[in-house]
């Protein structure tokens, strides 16, 4: 590629600046592409939690993408949480009609105190209308559950055993993350269309994970973005492993900000101030 990639976060804000649309845009820039972003929903938050949120009409969701996608070319794409149907469908649209090189779903379901975010027809929307869309999803073990409507997996074991399951949702790559498991390690699981693989990470004993799942995911989508029209499996993979390694050294370097008084944010820009 003979310019720096162009990428495209669709999520809602943080004002904290850990997670959402602000820590999309921190991350993809971070990893050297230029991002661009549609809003979703407007939240009153902090890395306490959420006080508020007012949803983005759908019709002006669709206004922003149709905008900006003819006129800016879009080599990858992250899409966050999703809350309703007719959302979904929006962003499924306006993405079949601009299509992306890629598209990364990190499918926001649950909270971190384990509350549902979305109701049932949110859920089945993601897994029907957006899933099949995605090159690759990024579940956590929650999320990965309420996809399934099953039971949360609690070991390595069990994440093998769903992983047929989510594969059959029609992303070609999967990456279960086992964040929530128990233990010094956080194994996260990444199923391609030629196989499956453990990616390892030792666990950081740290409270600021405000946002994690979104810096994968949009690290994700930035190392996708770099790769040439003819990457192999093997480079898609390694993409994703590169990503989750940054996000590793950026949890580590997490230590060195002090932002707020809850969970706070990993620090996006570690490779560089």
């Amino acid at each position: 590629m003979s310019s720096i990639p162009h990428t495209l976060t669709i999520a809602g804000s943080d004002p904290s600046g850990g997670a959402g649309l602000q820590g999309d845009l921190k991350t993809l820039s971070a990893l050297g592409t230029y991002a661009t972003n549609v809003i979703t929903a407007v939240i009153a938050q902090n890395t306490r939690g959420v006080a508020a949120v007012h949803p983005v009409p759908a019709p002006l969701i669709a206004e922003q993408l149709d905008n900006l996608l003819e006129d800016v070319r879009i080599d990858a794409v992250k899409i966050g949480m999703v809350a309703d149907r007719e959302v979904a469908e929006t962003i499924a649209a306006a993405l079949r009609r601009h299509r992306p090189r890629w598209i990364v779903l990190d499918p926001v379901m649950v909270a971190k105190s384990g509350d549902i975010l979305v109701d049932a027809a949110g859920i089945a929307a993601v897994r029907d209308v957006l899933v099949p869309l995605a090159d690759v999803i990024t579940p956590n073990l929650p999320e990965a559950a309420v996809l399934l409507d099953t039971e949360a997996p609690r070991s390595p074991d069990a994440m093998e055993a769903m992983l047929p399951a989510l594969q059959a949702l029609k992303a070609p790559y999967v990456l279960l993350k086992g964040g929530h498991l128990s233990g010094e390690s956080c194994p996260d699981l990444l199923a391609t269309p030629a196989g499956s693989a453990w990616l390892e990470a030792p666990r950081i004993a740290t409270d600021n994970l405000h946002g994690t799942g979104c810096a994968l995911s949009s690290a994700i989508a930035a190392r996708l973005a770099h790769l040439p029209p003819e990457a192999s499996g093997e480079a898609i993979a390694e993409a994703i492993g590169e990503a989750k390694r940054w996000l590793h050294a950026a949890l580590e370097a997490s230590r060195r900000l002090a932002v707020g008084h809850g969970r706070g944010p990993v620090h996006h820009f570690h490779a560089w101030w």
